[in-house]
């Protein structure tokens, strides 16, 4: 299907991807299950909104599907749980993917595990789960027939039915040879900067589609050591997911009218300034422009509280000599790369008689100047060893055995982001089993050479039972005296610290509670909204310069939402989530 005008169906399509790049979705609580005479209950059908074919052929995963279609079914379900979920009962459902729409212009590859008629494919099922992640997905493949021509247009179309269940209609507009924004690459860090230093950022895209951008957005974005402290009169800002440190943004998002032709490149008036906090280490700094005018940008803005800004206006420029070379799909840069913060680890020196049951409280803290934001890591934990001294056995505790055959040492973690005004406390509950006189216990974090710590000497705590004050305690710098009678367990994190103002930008939301301390094992913690998996090994390093010495060792190192969704803006093309820990059998 060919149309003059593209304005309104590929606009509306773009801006559901940049805005989704924004937004989490939340289901509700529990298992939820249809009743005589109550609604039916809801089931989304997701998926990309758009999907734009070059006409070169040119493809990020050659070969690969282009579209993955999935369910997300009543209730709520954690993916890191370590018990599966419940099935939602269901009589069976159907979903329907058309995609007659195409065949003008493209060849289509429906779901094999579904009957296919033509161009149109009936997918039969009876799983359905709460969330997404063990639900049925399917996938479509697709392929420019020689007679496609920039501007052919169409949609694929996708329904469901079944008793007592209500899907939404999900529609991938499928564009050929449409604009696609490349980004400006960013310049690397000055070789002499440092936290609390003002980066420049000069943005700008090159249009290496078949079609001219008629208008377009640019959306950029810091974390929590970042502000902005410029304003412009053409640009809204906003605060995301203020109470999730891992996925808290600063965003603008700035719109700019005119005709952006094919095969050229434009820049803006004069570079973003990033302003560092003083805490600031390892933050992320991202921007995109995507193809939406000026008249749809308002939908954008639903779903944060956007402000709009005041001062100068934020233009754009030609560059008559940009090369093809100095543009890339996705831009972000991590800053500041250099920085330091102290952890301190702290024991206790406690007394008891034989048979008695004494709490030992450890300390876990952050000197700064710069917090542990982990934000490459999805906030993987900290990880530390306890030895357990001599004489005594433990009754409880938030940590794990290092070995469930020897328990004479534990492996505690932190969850992170740690402020830089952090403390974390993990009580231990021991039984003295035998009076040995000074028997001690080493607390330590891993020895490696850690370019981010500013102090190693106190990252090691003892703990001391029944101790004549003449003991060796190297590296620790405190230590409780404890008593008798068990004591809370479990470690518990301090209210982090107020965020800073960024110039016209609001202040920041206030950090999140510390949290317990992470039980059960070497699973660190995950990514929240989708990309961040935990990763590197203890004592390794996270790339792009974040913090991942302390880290513990459960996997390979992924980048976060914030490089992925978030900066689906900056792809202008395809946005779909793929689940850690998907199951389901017809997935295909």
């Amino acid at each position: 299907m060919r149309r003059s005008s593209l304005r309104a169906p590929w606009a509306r399509a773009a801006v559901a991807t940049v805005a989704a790049a924004g937004l989490a979705t939340l289901g509700a609580a529990g298992v939820a299950q249809a009743k005589d005479g109550q609604a039916p209950l809801p089931v989304t059908i997701t998926g990309p909104g758009k999907v734009d074919l070059a006409l070169d052929g040119a493809e990020d995963e050659p070969g690969e599907p282009q579209i993955r279609l999935g369910l997300t079914g009543p209730g709520e379900w954690d993916p890191d749980s370590d018990t599966d979920p419940e099935p939602v009962p269901n009589n069976g459902y159907r979903v329907t993917v058309d995609a007659t729409a195409l065949k003008g212009f493209a060849e289509v590859g429906l779901p094999p595990s579904c009957d296919a008629d033509g161009l149109i494919a009936v997918c039969d099922s009876s799983s359905l789960y709460p969330g997404d992640s063990y639900n049925p997905s399917w996938s479509i493949r697709l392929d420019l027939k020689d007679t496609a021509e920039a501007g052919d247009f169409g949609e694929i179309k996708v329904t469901g039915e079944g008793e007592g269940l209500a899907f939404n209609e999900h529609t991938v507009d499928v564009l050929v040879g449409g604009p696609e924004l490349l980004k400006k690459k960013l310049p690397a860090e000055p070789g002499d900067f440092e936290a609390g230093d003002t980066y420049s950022a000069p943005l700008g895209f090159r249009n290496v589609g078949s079609m001219p951008a008629d208008g377009v957005v640019l959306r950029f974005g810091g974390t929590r050591g970042l502000s902005f402290p410029d304003s412009y009169d053409n640009c809204s800002y906003a605060e995301e997911n203020e109470d999730d440190l891992i996925r808290y943004r600063k965003v603008a998002l700035c719109t700019f009218e005119g005709e952006f032709p094919p095969n050229t490149a434009y820049e803006l008036s004069e570079p973003v300034r990033v302003k560092t906090a003083d805490f600031a280490l390892g933050d992320i700094f991202h921007y995109g422009f995507d193809a939406v005018g000026a008249e749809e940008a308002g939908a954008l803005r639903a779903g944060a509280d956007y402000r709009q800004g005041s001062g100068r206006t934020l233009t754009l420029k030609p560059v008559k000599d940009g090369q093809s070379g100095d543009y890339t799909k996705y831009a972000e840069i991590d800053l500041p790369t250099r920085n330091s913060y102290d952890l301190d680890l702290t024991g206790a020196r406690v007394d008891g008689e034989q048979g008695e049951t004494v709490t030992v409280e450890i300390g876990l803290s952050n000197h700064g100047p710069a917090w542990i934001g982990a934000l490459r890591s999805g906030g993987e934990p900290l990880g530390f060893s306890v030895r357990i001294p001599e004489g005594a056995s433990v009754v409880d505790s938030p940590c794990r055995p290092m070995d469930d055959e020897a328990t004479s040492e534990y492996l505690c973690f932190a969850d992170t982001p740690f402020l830089e005004d952090d403390r974390r406390t993990f009580a231990f509950q021991l039984r003295i089993d035998e009076v040995v006189e000074g028997a001690k216990g080493k607390i330590a974090l891993p020895e490696w050479d850690n370019p981010w710590e500013g102090d190693p000497s106190n990252d090691a705590g003892w703990i001391v039972l029944n101790g004549t004050g003449d003991e060796e305690t190297p590296g620790d710098t405190g230590g409780s005296t404890g008593g008798t009678d068990g004591g809370a367990t479990g470690g518990s994190g301090t209210t982090g610290g107020s965020q800073t103002t960024g110039g016209s930008q609001t202040s920041g939301g206030t950090g999140t509670t510390g949290g317990s301390a992470s039980t059960g094992g070497a699973t660190g913690g995950t990514g929240t909204g989708g990309a961040g998996s935990t990763g590197g090994t203890t004592g390794g390093q996270s790339p792009q310069g974040g913090e991942g010495g302390l880290l513990a060792s459960t996997g390979s190192t992924a980048l976060l939402a914030s490089a992925g969704a978030v900066l689906a803006l900056a792809a202008g093309g395809v946005l779909f989530a793929v689940s850690r820990r998907r199951r389901a059998a017809d997935t295909v």
